[in-house]
């Protein structure tokens, strides 16, 4: 009798690096695994805020994978420059599109299905959690971090990029920006925050903002805990919760409160 053809996390998946890195465990790749690569000039800023809590464990426990390719081995010349100045003139440098194309190619080798390739840019659309879902149920996503003045237009053309910003301000480059990005989607990975009702109350992810919450001790520094709330009438617990997600959005964010109306 041949043995059942079950997947499993723990087969090595090989790819060739300048230099390999492991994130917060000790294990080689894992396949068939959720995983998130990170082209950057600084890859010593992961795992960084998403080695820690919820994300961390999760990562330690081989539920998601993190990935770093370090963008200046494939710089040029002697100093490994992977920058240069700005074509028709101007302040600051853009990151060279031979050095980022090698990058992306060592990078994306062995990436199969649906894997975004992002560029975390100011100009690109605004992250949100309709987007950490549509990531959340990808094979994995590939983040290309910028530095100075951005990266060559032709590099973003060539391999269809997708540019993705994390709010309308400019940060010194897209490092932070994308482990807040991970972080939002490798909690909506199933097992990972292991309670769904939890996802589907919290703000943005049924349209609203999240109702308040509330905690022992019934009465804190003259205030008291709304009283539906101590009723044990679930029923009337979830229409306080209701009206007050609904309050609070239309009060705070009155573009999400025009959409949920549609």
């Amino acid at each position: 009798m041949s043995e059942p053809k079950n997947k499993s996390h723990g087969r090595k998946t090989i790819s060739a690096s300048f230099k390999p890195r492991e994130l917060m465990t000790h294990q080689p790749q894992l396949a068939n695994v959720w995983t998130a690569r990170i082209i950057s000039l600084f890859p010593q800023a992961f795992p960084g805020v998403l080695g820690e809590s919820l994300t961390g464990k999760a990562l330690k426990d081989g539920k998601w994978q993190l990935e770093t390719t370090d963008l200046r081995p494939f710089g040029e010349g002697k100093h490994r420059n992977v920058d240069d100045t700005p074509a028709g003139g101007g302040a600051g440098m853009v990151l060279r599109p031979d050095v980022l194309g090698k990058a992306i190619e060592h990078t994306q080798r062995g990436a199969r299905g649906n894997w975004p390739l992002i560029y975390l840019s100011p100009r690109g659309k605004r992250f949100d959690q309709q987007m950490a879902r549509q990531w959340s149920q990808c094979d994995g996503i590939t983040l290309l971090c910028g530095r100075f003045e951005g990266v060559d237009q032709r590099v973003l053309d060539h391999y269809n990029i997708q540019e993705v910003s994390l709010g309308d301000f400019v940060m010194t480059g897209g490092e932070i920006a994308a482990q807040a990005m991970i972080d939002a989607t490798v909690r909506l990975l199933p097992s990972v925050l292991g309670n769904s009702e939890s996802i589907e109350d919290e703000s943005h992810s049924n349209g609203l903002l999240e109702h308040p919450q509330y905690t022992r001790p019934a009465e804190w520094m003259g205030l008291e805990i709304p009283e539906v709330l101590m009723s044990g009438h679930h029923g009337k617990v979830a229409e306080w919760r209701q009206k007050m997600a609904e309050e609070l959005t239309k009060e705070r964010r009155p573009d999400m409160w025009k959409n949920w109306k549609k």
